[in-house]
């Protein structure tokens, strides 16, 4: 069966992160990698993920989002593929926090094929293996097909949530991709903006900041300073 066949299978009959996760799951199969994920990309910055192969996949992406930087964001700014046979060559200078840091994960190669939905490039697949070296010519050929279906799942999250727009008013119009783009970050950023009389940008780099030092996600992070279980302090 062509890799475009196997690919569809995997997503045939679902919906939403269900389909963006199973193929996450088949890119892993099919491409000799260790984990895949899918970057959601607004404005520059890694808002969330919309699907991924498992949690180390989601871990790999949430870091893009930590440090600033990485495949991901590169290849929708770029809009084309980026691909860094070996993160650990000391000559390959693309992401210096990144790159080690996802050295110290175990990962060597990453590979990331934008993802575009009517025109506009709004993320990334993101492919990650354990040692280094590039895709066959098959694989990377398939990664881009790949790419080119995880723009099914996120028009379905569009979709649907247009049609609950319009059958309810008062539904939340965005409420899966509100949840998925890290929503409660953004809202404790502007927490932290009034805390410690910073600037937005100050705030979302202090909130990264303590996620990367204490080995938490951003979302988690955020919550407990929504809850008001964590305060950072100020200078």
């Amino acid at each position: 069966m062509a890799i475009q066949d196997q690919l569809l299978a995997a997503v045939d009959g679902r919906r939403g992160v269900d389909a963006a996760d199973r193929l996450c799951e088949a890119c892993v199969v099919l491409f000799d990698v260790d984990a895949a994920a899918i970057s959601l990309v607004f404005d520059g910055a890694n808002t969330g993920t919309l699907g991924s192969s498992g949690e180390h996949a989601r871990t790999y992406d949430e870091l893009q989002f930590l440090l600033g930087e990485g495949p991901c964001l590169e290849s929708v700014a770029r809009r084309a593929p980026v691909l860094a046979l070996d993160l650990a060559d000391p000559d390959d200078v693309r992401w210096p926090v990144y790159g080690p840091a996802m050295v110290d994960l175990q990962i060597r190669g990453v590979f990331a094929m934008p993802v575009v939905v009517a025109g506009e490039y709004v993320g990334a697949l993101d492919l990650f293996r354990t040692q280094p070296g590039g895709l066959e010519d098959e694989q990377l050929t398939g990664a881009v097909v790949a790419a080119e279906l995880a723009g099914i799942p996120l028009l379905d999250l569009l979709d649907a949530d247009l049609q609950a727009a319009a059958a309810d008013p008062a539904s939340n119009v965005w409420a899966e991709l509100h949840t998925l783009s890290r929503a409660e970050v953004s809202q404790a950023t502007g927490m932290l903006v009034a805390q410690l009389e910073v600037d937005p940008a100050e705030a979302l780099l202090r909130l990264r900041a303590h996620a990367y030092a204490t080995g938490r996600s951003a979302t988690d992070v955020a919550r407990d300073i929504l809850d008001r279980k964590l305060r950072l302090e100020a200078d």
